[in-house]
């Protein structure tokens, strides 16, 4: 998706804002000068704070961390609310790293709970790359909290890039971070913004599933239809083709 996504940027844009940030791909490949990321995520808004002040302490830590099922399970079962902001930060990385289908979901309780995948995973970030993170994200302001939150912050000739969880009826998909995180009162709000960010003068873009849902949320707009890679199983035999319909208040 990115090459299509990056087609909507434009450097004349006074900042890229992205409120369901996730793992922020968009953002590190456009590297603008001046951005807002945001979730609903605390832990993965924590994380990216401290890869930003503390890349090598970080990787140094990795370090440490052998990849395996006990090990996994070990970390996963352990507090982060009692560890030390590098410790973390790592553990977060790690369990994204090898868990299954790289797939980030809580139960009730809010503890982390997806099974290990690991065995197919690739190598842990090194500390290049985390430095290379760290510097994009000093142009960043980290925002934790509900999309609302970031949306707030959005003025005039701000480039607005959302990819939020899909609530579609018609079948399931596997993207929420909970059973509730995102429903159809919630999607008629990101549609209310949809039209407040027009009336603003900021330019979005929305990716989300073809579907109903989809059609709502692009009333008035302009629209374009793309083909996506989804990857259901954790498996290359796995992965089927899905549209994916692309939202704008841009001119075409």
């Amino acid at each position: 998706m990115i090459p299509e996504l990056s087609a909507y940027w434009q450097g004349s844009f006074n900042r890229y804002v992205e409120p369901f940030c996730g793992s922020a791909t968009l953002f590190f490949k456009l590297a603008p000068t001046s951005a807002i990321l945001g979730d609903i995520n605390a832990e993965l808004i924590e994380t990216y704070s401290q890869v930003r002040k503390s890349p090598l302490s970080i990787a140094e830590t990795l370090k440490k961390l052998r990849k395996g099922r006990t090990r996994y399970l070990e970390l996963r079962a352990l507090d982060p609310g009692k560890m030390d902001p590098a410790m973390r930060a790592a553990r977060f990385i790690y369990l994204n790293r090898y868990c299954f289908n790289g797939l980030y979901r809580t139960n009730l309780a809010g503890r982390f709970n997806v099974p290990y995948g690991g065995d197919r995973s690739g190598n842990l970030p090194s500390l290049q790359e985390l430095e290379a993170c760290a510097s994009l994200l000093q142009r960043a302001k980290l925002i934790a909290g509900g999309f609302e939150k970031t949306l707030n912050m959005v003025k005039r000739g701000d480039f607005v890039y959302m990819d939020p969880p899909f609530n579609v009826r018609s079948k399931r998909v596997f993207r929420e971070y909970n059973p509730s995180a995102f429903g159809s009162a919630t999607l008629e709000i990101l549609r209310q913004w949809l039209e407040r960010l027009d009336r603003l003068g900021a330019t979005f873009l929305v990716s989300y599933a073809e579907s109903d849902e989809a059609n709502a949320l692009a009333k008035s707009f302009n629209t374009k239809l793309v083909t996506v890679k989804r990857n259901i199983s954790g498996f290359v035999e796995g992965r089927v083709a899905a549209n994916e319909l692309l939202i704008t208040n841009r001119a075409s």
